[in-house]
C-alpha cells in the first residue's frame, strides 16, 4: 500500500506542477539544430517591441504585393537576463527576399553565442522564400533571436507593403 500522508498535499502538488512547468521548459529546447520554417511559434520569445524602419528602393511593385528594395528595421526579444536588439535588413525583389543581414549588439555572453549563431544561419533559411512564407522559429539552435527577427520581418512587410 502506498502512503501519501508522508508528504504534505501542497508540497506534492507543487513538485508535480514543478515536473510539468521543467517538461515544458525542456520541450521549447528540443527539435533539430537548424532553420525550422513549420512553424510561427517561438516557445520562449517573451516580450517584444520594435522600434522604426527605414527603406531604400525603386518603389516598382509589378504585381508583387511588396515594393522592391531594400529594407531595414530593429526587433527585440526578452532572455532570461535581459532584453536584446537586433536590426534586420532585407532586399525584396518581386516579394522574394533575395538578401538579408542582421546586426546586433547583444549584451551578455550567452546572447552573444546565439545572435551569433542565428546571423551566421539565417540567410539560408529565408533566402530565395516569399517573405510572406518566412516563418522561423529555431535557427542554429537559437530561439529566442527568432523571436526579434520575426518581429522586424512583420515591420519590413507593412513598410514595403505601403
Amino acid at each position: 500500500m502506498i502512503r501519501t500522508t508522508d508528504v504534505p498535499r501542497p508540497l506534492r502538488a507543487g513538485a508535480a506542477l514543478l515536473g510539468v512547468a521543467g517538461m515544458m521548459a525542456l520541450a521549447g529546447c528540443s527539435g533539430p539544430d537548424a532553420a525550422s520554417t513549420a512553424g510561427s511559434g517561438d516557445a520562449g520569445a517573451g516580450t517584444q517591441s520594435g522600434k522604426g524602419s527605414q527603406v531604400t528602393g525603386s518603389g516598382s511593385t509589378g504585381g508583387s504585393t511588396y515594393a522592391d528594395g531594400t529594407y531595414t528595421a530593429q526587433g527585440s526579444y526578452a532572455t532570461p537576463e535581459s532584453v536584446e536588439q537586433i536590426s534586420v535588413t532585407v532586399t525584396l525583389q518581386s516579394d522574394v527576399v533575395t538578401d538579408v543581414e542582421v546586426a546586433g549588439n547583444p549584451t551578455t555572453r550567452e546572447s552573444r553565442e546565439y545572435q551569433s549563431k542565428f546571423i551566421g544561419g539565417i540567410s539560408g533559411a529565408v533566402v530565395g522564400k516569399d517573405i510572406d512564407t518566412i516563418s522561423v522559429s529555431r535557427v542554429a539552435g537559437s530561439s529566442l533571436t527568432s523571436g526579434g527577427f520575426s518581429q522586424a520581418i512583420e515591420e519590413i512587410k507593412a513598410e514595403a507593403a505601403g
